[in-house]
């Protein structure tokens, strides 16, 4: 079985199977098709199926022309019938692994997906995990539900952890030229693994286990939760110091060693940075460890919307305005400049805070025309055209996203009163007496 699967591999013969064709499931898909792989995506969602067979795209990074391209070529098509899974050579998995509301780990989805991969899984398939989670997953949990279908690993089928590296909106760096982090069970499935994304991407980085594969991934991301944190509280000890923390790092970053600069921002937003590094903390508990250091981190993250709604009050409180009946409009509600991704965006909470306190919000942004269900959050909000009317007409104007195509010297122009949270009026070189930062 494993020399037949590696020469298929290696002969780009495998037929792909992806579950989840989200941010990351659907770049992944277009790198193996780059390279001449045939690939189906596997999704609950059946409007994205819908898309994708019209050959659509519904992520901003993604063309439609080159979906349609190798859908009109039955290179690549999408369905939820999980059944079909048996038509593919390597199974993988690209689902969500989100916290629960006391910040333990979910993994409801990559765990039902597994169990419906039993229900089709044959002899001669490749099973890899990429969602992030903590170490020890692959092993104990994914191997043990696909075992049960009497199956041997590393002779009937074979499974790997590959963390997923996306950064979606990142100019420098696609999914086809970061490095990729490998990983199998076995000696076997390592090597699988290892030859299958050695096809997509510029370098693979083969560890000894999943769990070092894991862990790898729960670093990177602890690393940035942990850094961001400290340059939001430093941001508030300097404010009170009467000193601008974004010439600081500006002025830091000249250092050619041993400093790397983050930026402080309204709280932390995405799929991977706010949520990572508690899955560490959850798994340390196992083995009687208190991971004060990095839930410190957390808490200075998590209470960053908080400061924003206190700076706003405080800014509006200046022009004798009270925050209750108050209008207020937040420009950028995407996690990150440039995406049409809102997943855990701090606005959302900003929003929340500014509506508990009896202000009226709207929002603006470019990217994502009307606020989605999300797992927290139901606004029934559209946004708003940045007009020189619509502007003037807010109480305060707060920029909670510095997207890139924002006209910045008109909300600097019209606005009573701006928070700006990311210093996008000062990278602009804009001027103005009203501006606040938060």
């Amino acid at each position: 079985m494993f020399q037949f699967l590696l020469e298929k591999i290696k002969n780009k013969k495998v037929y792909i199977g992806i579950i989840g064709l989200g941010y990351v499931g659907l770049p992944l898909s277009r790198e193996f098709l780059n390279k001449g792989f045939k690939v189906i995506g596997f999704d609950i969602d059946k409007e994205k199926v819908a898309k994708i067979n019209k050959g659509e795209s519904y992520i901003r990074h993604i063309d439609s022309e080159f979906i349609k391209k190798y859908v009109s070529s039955n290179s690549f098509s999408a369905t939820n019938d999980f059944s079909r899974l048996k038509e593919v050579d390597v199974i993988i998995i690209c689902v969500p692994t989100p916290i629960g509301k006391h910040y333990e780990p979910d993994l409801s989805f990559v765990l039902n997906t597994t169990k419906t991969i039993t229900q089709h899984l044959r002899k001669g398939q490749l099973v890899i995990l990429e969602s992030t989670t903590y170490p020890g997953t692959t092993e104990e949990e994914i191997l043990p539900i696909l075992s049960n279908t009497g199956l041997k690993i590393g002779k009937d089928f074979f499974l790997g952890y590959s963390p997923e590296r996306e950064d979606p909106g990142n100019k420098k760096f696609s999914t086809a030229t970061i490095p990729k982090v490998v990983s199998g069970i076995t000696e076997k499935c390592l090597a699988l693994v290892n030859e299958l994304y050695k096809h997509i991407v510029i370098q693979t980085v083969p560890v000894s286990s999943p769990r070092v594969a894991e862990a790898t991934k729960i670093l990177e991301n602890t690393y940035r939760a942990v850094n961001i944190a400290l340059v939001n509280e430093l941001k508030i000890i300097f404010e009170r110091m009467g000193i601008d923390i974004w010439e600081v790092i500006e002025a830091a970053k000249t250092k050619p060693f041993g400093f790397q600069a983050f930026y402080p921002g309204p709280g932390l937003g995405g799929h991977c940075i706010p949520i990572d590094p508690f899955y560490l903390t959850w798994k340390a508990k196992e083995y009687d460890i208190h991971t004060r250091f990095i839930e410190l981190a957390g808490e200075v993250n998590s209470s960053m919307p908080y400061y924003v709604v206190e700076k706003t009050i405080k800014a509006l409180n200046t022009n004798n305005i009270p925050v209750k009946g108050a209008k207020i409009l937040l420009v950028g509600v995407a996690y990150k400049p440039d995406v049409d991704d809102m997943r855990e965006s701090p606005a959302l909470k900003i929003m929340d805070l500014l509506e508990k306190e009896g202000a009226r919000v709207d929002y603006h942004d470019p990217y994502i025309p009307v606020l989605p269900k999300t797992r927290k959050y139901q606004f029934k909000k559209t946004s708003i055209s940045l007009t020189p009317q619509n502007i003037a007409q807010y109480d305060a104007v707060v920029i909670t996203t510095n997207h890139s195509n924002i006209d910045y010297q008109l909300i600097a122009e019209k606005a009573k009163l701006i928070i700006d949270t990311r210093n996008a009026l000062k990278i602009k070189g804009i001027q103005k007496g009203k501006i606040w930062k938060a």
